[in-house]
């Protein structure tokens, strides 16, 4: 790896007053394909180090992604895979959170995964653990979430390797749900009820400030085996954060007391307003019944570079959507199982059932593939859009992911965006755009988008992939086979007409 290479975006710890310390020593990231993670490790790269990343399933755009980077398939419950990928690592940075969307047994899931990586870390002699958890006081009644972060890092401190413990309120950032939580209620509601438990007080921090004590502890070795709070310098109620985001975003907003506390009733209905699903809005808002202050300043003592307000926080993040230069977002680990889903080329035998729409046209390869990835999103899906629309409204009444996850990006995709409810598992320019469906299924679908040539012309197809092995998921192709003639036919004259509109800077 050549010294202090280049990511585009990414310089923001040349600000810090640390210098590089590892020269030939790997850096491994648990959890770089999150959101902590994903804006991590091109800092890492950009700073110089040797980094690893640990995925759970091997893709092979995330080299393309990191090619400055060794990528190893691991698990955090597998010790045996743990042991590979810790090999001739120096540091372990563990950035693997629950976010209530997996099993029920998630708070032993994380402490069993805390306990293999402690294990396979002290077997494969790492220096170091950096964790990031959250903020808050074990004497407080915890909620499950922050008490599994706090069980995590007693696990990890059991062992004789020594654990920073890095301990963040609410992290302000470009595609975080609590910000994603956020905007859309501001943007969406003209009053917004308050309840009482939204009158405590926190101490935000800004994602890029984050990154820098990531970046910042690594390289103060005197920072081993030691807790630090980390917040930014704003301590304020969340209705506080909620009237700033509002004033960041012009918006003249009626905030009234709200009678109800409930939260699962509130994160219900935050659910059907964002595009963040209530497991994780009451996740995020069972967090906050108690203060979330950072107890002492150790940090900026060891540390001492500006950290940015809560409003310039949210004023870079509106900043980042503008720019459309969102680098990672929640929705890249949600659902959780979705790095171990069967890829269309994995799948055992045919697809059970397809269907393929198709049309012939003189535009080309580049124009057409470039209208197929502005699908879904704010762009939506043409004429259809009200009946994808509703088929995400019967998902998220059924616990699924739905419509409202949206796009990071709303011009280019990459390898595991996301795409409302699909996932985008291939993607191969000019030529193809293979989505894996990630709603409630009595089976497991594919969408295809194609560009072949056709005798100097053009075929612009869609291709539906369908497999399933019982009864219902028979039924459901069928239920809905009639709807494909309209929704997909209507899909590839969309992507055509949009095209040519491209062309002519109409769009």
């Amino acid at each position: 790896m050549g010294m202090n290479p280049r990511v585009d975006g990414c310089q923001l710890c040349d600000e810090l007053p640390t210098r590089r310390t590892l020269d030939l020593e790997t850096v491994l990231v648990a959890g770089a394909s999150g959101y902590i993670g994903g804006r991590l490790v091109p800092e890492l790269v950009a700073r110089g180090y040797r980094v690893r990343v640990m995925v759970r399933s091997k893709v092979e755009a995330l080299s393309d992604r990191w090619p400055n980077c060794e990528v190893v398939v691991a698990d955090a419950l597998n010790p045996s895979s743990l042991m590979i990928a810790m090999e001739g690592v120096h540091t372990v940075f563990y950035l693997i959170h629950s976010m209530l969307v997996g099993p029920k047994s998630f708070a032993d899931a994380d402490r069993s995964a805390a306990r293999w990586v402690r294990e396979s870390a002290e077997q494969q002699q790492v220096k170091r653990i950096i964790y990031l958890g959250g903020l808050g006081d074990k004497q407080d009644r915890l909620s499950p979430h922050l008490s599994s972060r706090m069980a995590v890092a007693d696990e990890l401190a059991l062992g004789s390797v020594p654990v920073t413990f890095l301990r963040a309120a609410i992290i302000l950032g470009s595609g975080s749900a609590s910000y994603e939580m956020m905007n859309h209620l501001i943007r969406r509601l003209w009053v917004l009820p308050v309840p009482s438990w939204a009158k405590t007080q926190c101490q935000p921090i800004g994602l890029r400030d984050v990154i820098k004590i990531l970046v910042g502890v690594l390289e103060i070795p005197e920072t081993a085996g030691k807790i630090f709070d980390i917040g930014g310098p704003d301590i304020l109620s969340y209705e506080d954060l909620l009237k700033t985001h509002a004033e960041v975003l012009g918006r003249r907003r009626k905030f009234i007391s709200s009678p109800l506390s409930s939260i699962p009733f509130f994160a219900m209905m935050t659910s059907w307003l964002t595009p963040v699903p209530a497991p994780i809005t009451r996740c995020l808002m069972e967090s906050v019944e108690h203060d979330v202050v950072c107890e002492g300043r150790d940090i900026l003592e060891v540390l001492p570079f500006r950290r940015i307000s809560c409003r310039e926080a949210l004023v870079l993040a509106l900043s980042r959507e503008e720019q459309d230069a969102v680098h990672s977002r929640w929705t890249d680990s949600y659902p959780p199982d979705h790095e171990l889903a069967i890829k269309l080329s994995e799948l055992s035998g045919a697809p059970t059932y397809n269907s393929t729409y198709s049309l012939v046209t003189e535009k080309s390869a580049e124009a057409l593939f470039q209208s197929i990835s502005f699908i879904g999103g704010e762009q939506g899906w043409f004429n259809s859009t009200p009946l994808w629309r509703l088929r995400g409204m019967i998902d998220r009444m059924l616990q699924g992911v739905g419509t409202r996850r949206g796009r990071r990006s709303p011009t280019r995709l990459r390898v595991n965006d996301v795409v409302d409810f699909w996932r985008v598992e291939q993607v191969k320019k000019p030529n193809q755009l293979l989505l894996r469906a990630e709603m409630k299924l009595p089976g497991r679908a594919w969408l295809e988008f194609r560009v072949d040539p056709d005798e100097g012309l053009q075929r612009l197809s869609v291709h539906a992939s369908y497999y399933t092995k019982g009864l219902s998921g028979r039924l459901y192709w069928y239920v809905f086979l009639p709807f494909h003639h309209f929704i997909f036919g209507d899909l590839i004259r969309g992507i055509e007409k949009r095209s040519e509109e491209q062309a002519d800077g109409r769009v």
